[in-house]
């Protein structure tokens, strides 16, 4: 799965990538780790605004909801259950692309997980891209606060990531640049699932060695 990001590029790169400009820049702070168990916000183009970047917590809360404990459940939502769990399938209609710069993987040696080897992962040259998410907007009817969330849309892992996710062998779906505007523009969940796959970078940080997936 996805749960530890790196969005470590200033808002004008993120600006000039992604052909958006940031609502609120000044409460943009780069980071080298982002841990999805505490929720952060990270930077995010909706279906609704796209050319607007906006910062939404990660760990998506649906409407329904009675409190904000359900988001330790919905970092990542697969994509071939979209339509079917509870958690999404109200939300399937409001895509977003979450904006970053690489994510963190580790590599089981053993079965209960004892022994772990951490991989940095991303594109080359550490370059922007976008994670498929789906987004949601709640209201706290205590303070009548409405929070901005999102899940990260995982997949089926490639050759590369099943040597690295070797237990669960799943991935996030990264989009390809030519099929953002795809994603947020609703095309099928199906064209994004398993083999879709982008040109993936892998680094050792234990021996700082690189994997590529050609």
């Amino acid at each position: 799965m996805c749960y530890h990001t790196i969005q470590s590029k200033l808002a004008k790169q993120i600006e000039r990538r992604f052909n958006a400009v940031f609502c609120e820049p000044n409460l943009f702070q780069p980071s080298n780790h982002l841990n999805g168990f505490a929720f952060p916000k990270m930077p995010v183009i909706t279906s609704e605004n796209p050319v607007i970047i906006e910062q939404y917590n990660w760990g998506l809360i649906p409407d329904w909801s009675k409190n904000q404990d359900i988001r330790a459940l919905t970092l990542n939502a697969k994509i071939e259950t979209l339509s079917e769990k509870p958690s999404f399938k109200n939300v399937t209609h409001q895509r977003c692309m979450v904006l970053a710069s690489g994510f963190y993987e580790w590599q089981w040696l053993d079965s209960k997980g004892k022994n772990k080897v951490k991989y940095q992962l991303g594109i080359k040259d550490e370059a922007l891209f976008a994670f498929a998410g789906l987004y949601s907007h709640w209201k706290d009817d205590l303070t009548n606060e409405v929070v901005k969330t999102f899940t990260i849309v995982t997949t089926e892992a490639n050759a590369l990531m099943s040597e690295i996710h070797n237990i669960k062998k799943r991935m996030p779906v990264i989009l390809r640049p030519e099929d953002e505007q795809k994603w947020l523009h609703h095309e099928p969940f199906e064209k994004f699932a398993f083999p879709y796959e982008a040109d993936l970078v892998a680094k050792n940080l234990e021996i700082q060695g690189e994997l590529r997936l050609f």
